[in-house]
């Protein structure tokens, strides 16, 4: 059936070995060009013994052009555009002229084969092949780098993929934002991306799992966070030097800094993080150590009612959210003050816990104490992640 159908083929088309052989390229193994090269070889061998006049080798294949031939000359132009780009592993992909895709596609219909596969599935695969022989990288499913390849204009598209870092921040002044504001000269943000923008060449995007408030720190274990570095030309930075140069910033410390997958980060920035609190609560109507140990006794498990808060609306969506306090703690300090050590769940707005937000959030500190309570000075102690103070329930 194979001879058959390749002389069928072969009186009318003039083909490579490469185009002969993938007409069967889902028929045993090996490369489409040795198989076309077989096919070629035993038909000759039967159309020598009939008398008949051999199916040579054309000296340009009819479908293709003999583009595989043109690979050696296209490894270097691919080298060419990944200039002085780094990266361990890469994928190659190719765009063939509508011509040349449709005149496979009508020999495949036109002779009934299904045994075939694409032009440009072999010629990635064979020019991925010699370009990691000529540069000793490897193909990678998720790579560092894509070659785009258009082979017959040359052609070459290059697509570098990010690299993705996750780490932890803390915050240590006031007066700063997370990201990028107009009314500040740097942030959070811009302190950590500086050096990585510099030690890779790429584009720096910074990503919080959460945020605080400009007047608000961030202590403790610090809060995850999420570096794209889009098209970098360096991938191999040393992420110890990163973190002691914006350490030496004084303003913000990054733990942990380490390499991730597109995956984990989403994972990341998409699950909810319980945080612990200290806030300072101001009381002007006067406060006693009985009144704030209470009030800590009511917040312990108590949920919370939170729509939107008023300083917010403008950017968040308008909904009543419902957030748990896990655990709370009270250290009286004088008349007018005591301190609050909260567990809560993710999401839930501090302040308005303690303020009440003229209604906004029920019940608040205020609404427990029967007196405006205010929150004068606020610190995030720790990002907990997926631990759980004793005997709290779970996150929603």
């Amino acid at each position: 059936m194979i001879i058959e159908k390749a002389s069928e083929v072969l009186e009318k088309y003039q083909l490579c070995d490469h185009c002969l052989g993938r007409l069967f390229a889902k028929l045993g193994k090996g490369t489409n060009e040795k198989r076309g090269r077989a096919i070629r070889f035993v038909l000759n061998m039967e159309r020598s013994k009939e008398g008949l006049p051999s199916f040579e080798k054309p000296a340009e294949c009819e479908l293709c052009h003999n583009v595989f031939d043109w690979i050696p000359g296209l490894i270097e132009k691919i080298k060419e555009a990944a200039g002085e780009v780094e990266f361990d592993t890469f994928l190659v992909g190719s765009r063939f002229p509508d011509e040349i895709r449709e005149k496979e596609k009508k020999i495949w219909e036109e002779f009934g084969i299904e045994t075939a596969e694409p032009i440009n599935r072999e010629f990635n695969r064979e020019l991925g092949k010699a370009f990691g022989r000529a540069t000793g990288k490897e193909t990678s499913k998720n790579p560092d780098v894509v070659f785009i390849v258009e082979p017959y204009s040359g052609k070459i598209e290059l697509q570098i993929n990010p690299i993705y870092i996750y780490g932890r921040y803390r915050k240590l002044v006031r007066g700063i934002p997370q990201t990028p504001h107009p009314d500040f000269e740097e942030s959070v943000a811009s302190i950590i991306c500086r050096p990585f923008s510099r030690a890779t060449g790429g584009k720096c995007v910074f990503k919080g799992a959460g945020r605080e408030d400009v007047d608000v720190r961030t202590l403790g274990n610090g809060r995850p966070f999420i570096l794209e570095i889009k098209r970098p030309k360096r991938r191999k930075i040393n992420l110890e030097e990163i973190a002691r140069e914006i350490n030496a910033s004084g303003k913000v410390e990054v733990l942990n800094l380490r390499f991730t997958t597109p995956d984990e980060a989403e994972r990341v920035l998409s699950t909810p993080h319980r945080k612990e609190y200290l806030a300072l609560v101001l009381v002007e109507d006067g406060v006693t150590p009985k009144e704030a140990e209470e009030v800590a006794k009511k917040l312990t498990g108590l949920e919370i009612y939170q729509r939107t808060p008023w300083r917010v609306r403008k950017a968040r969506t308008d909904k009543v959210r419902v957030r748990r306090v896990h655990h709370a703690e009270a250290k009286w300090r004088d008349e007018k003050h005591f301190e609050l050590r909260l567990v809560t769940d993710g999401g839930l707005y501090i302040k308005e816990l303690i303020s009440g937000d003229k209604g906004r959030t029920k019940p608040s500190v205020s609404d427990l104490l029967g007196k405006p309570a205010w929150c004068e000075r606020l610190d995030v102690l720790n990002v907990l992640d997926d631990e759980r103070p004793e005997g709290s329930s779970e996150t929603r």
